[in-house]
């Protein structure tokens, strides 16, 4: 499974960078939250966009639906490309995801945003959660 998600993380990588405008910059991405559900999950969190040289606070939240069980706390960080403006990352990043972490696991995602903002994050989640799911992240500039 691991595999897996290797491949699709690198397939929407390239295909991102394909559509990627040239004069459009990237930055850099560090995020934590909290996720809990029972069928219907939830996330809140926070984090710090760096970019052109300057720092930006966000806050994260985010709805799940599908066979959702758990809690977790989840720290991601990476590289967010295809933006012009800070205010760029803002907006929802959609996902099918499936899962399990039980005390400790790896995460990594890529996502893309109504704006063509796209996410490439890695971290650690901790905690335990099974899913199979749909789910939504929100990301706004504090």
């Amino acid at each position: 499974m691991s595999k897996l998600r290797t491949i699709i993380i690198v397939l929407a990588a390239m295909l991102a960078s394909l559509s990627s405008p040239a004069r459009a910059d990237s930055g850099t991405v560090r995020i934590s939250f909290v996720k809990a559900g029972f069928v219907i999950g939830g996330a809140v969190g926070q984090g710090t966009l760096t970019f052109q040289g300057r720092s930006y606070r966000l806050t994260v939240g985010g709805l799940s639906y599908g066979f959702t069980f758990g809690g977790s706390q989840t720290y991601l960080h990476g590289r967010v490309s295809n933006i012009y403006r800070p205010s760029d990352i803002e907006g929802v990043y959609g996902a099918a995801g499936a899962g399990a972490t039980v005390i400790r696991g790896p995460q990594a995602i890529v996502l893309t945003n109504q704006k063509g903002a796209v996410l490439e994050l890695s971290g650690n989640q901790t905690g335990l959660m099974v899913n199979l799911d749909l789910s939504g992240m929100a990301l706004s500039l504090r």
